[in-house]
């Protein structure tokens, strides 16, 4: 299972077929002299990798979120959302959005917690997550194997 906080730096937590959970975060951003959408072609063939690393990919969780502060967020929100349920569409694994109200209410018991508490959840339960987008996804997960038939 795979859990994803999408975004310029995707954050990225997978439980694997042992039980065992990895993380991290992978950057995104466009780099000199390549077009807009290369930073999409480097998630689809991350995402690939991803599930050749771990042998297959049962189901993908991902952070749904309604509101951006500017609107570059939005667009690259709206690009990593489009290439990734392609992607599952195309691998046939589900997948599906999870409010990032839902997230923060399970991890901290608080559905308007900032970052900091979400941060202090995650490593309250043993991570160390680099960043709030890392510790993002581990909610997700903890999330998803909580309240899913996993």
């Amino acid at each position: 299972m795979l859990s994803l906080d999408l975004g310029t730096r995707t954050g990225w937590a997978l439980l694997g077929r042992d039980g065992s959970i990895t993380s991290g975060s992978e950057f995104f951003k466009p780099q000199r002299f390549e077009g807009g959408g290369m930073r999409y072609l480097r998630f689809k063939r991350w995402l690939t990798e991803i599930k050749q690393s771990a042998d297959g990919i049962d189901a993908v969780y991902f952070e749904e979120v309604r509101r951006h502060v500017g609107v570059d967020a939005a667009h690259a929100y709206g690009g990593f959302m489009a290439h990734l349920t392609a992607w599952c569409e195309h691998h046939q694994i589900p997948y599906r959005g999870v409010p990032v109200g839902t997230i923060k209410k399970h991890i901290t018991g608080k559905g308007n917690a900032g970052k900091d508490a979400v941060i202090a959840a995650v490593r309250a339960l043993g991570f160390d997550p680099a960043d709030d987008n890392e510790a993002d996804a581990l909610a997700i997960l903890r999330w998803a194997i909580a309240t899913q038939e996993v």
